[in-house]
């Protein structure tokens, strides 16, 4: 048995070790940051915090600064004191509290929604079918699909 997960690199705990509950508190402590994921924004440099920010989570971008060196594309979740890492896995997604967007890994870098414009000009009119795009369009942005 390996001493981590393959996907996330949770510690396994081991036959015969002893402070069995740190290993599972800290893979608990990374699975609390993985469930549902959140963050607050993307950002390169860590943000000043305090104990009773525990639990929030950035998405750490070029160039990682300070604690976040050598830290980009991972998840940065803050436990009250420290921070910790997750690196991402291909297919991942996140949701971005700043923007209201989910952003997916692709294997090498995060995945913005795209943009499609709302239709405007033209030689015919359907204000019907151009009332129905627009209501489309507008839920796709609400719900992250697109970018607004």
């Amino acid at each position: 048995m390996s001493e981590a997960t393959p996907r996330f690199a949770m510690p396994n705990i081991m036959v015969s070790q002893a402070h069995k509950e740190i290993t599972h508190n800290e893979a608990l402590a990374i699975i609390d940051g993985l469930l549902h994921v959140s963050v607050i924004d993307s950002a390169s440099t860590p943000p000043t915090l305090t104990i009773a920010d525990a639990g929030k989570c950035w998405l750490v971008v070029v160039p990682g600064a300070g604690a976040w060196t050598g830290k980009e594309n991972r998840l940065a979740s803050w436990n009250g004191s420290g921070w910790r890492f997750v690196e991402p896995v291909q297919g991942m997604a996140i949701w971005n509290l700043q923007n209201n967007t989910e952003l997916r890994f692709s294997g090498s870098e995060w995945l913005q929604p795209g943009v499609v414009f709302a239709p405007a000009g033209g030689t015919v009119v359907d204000l019907e079918a151009r009332a129905a795009f627009n209501l489309l369009l507008t839920h796709l942005r609400t719900v992250g699909i697109l970018a607004n």
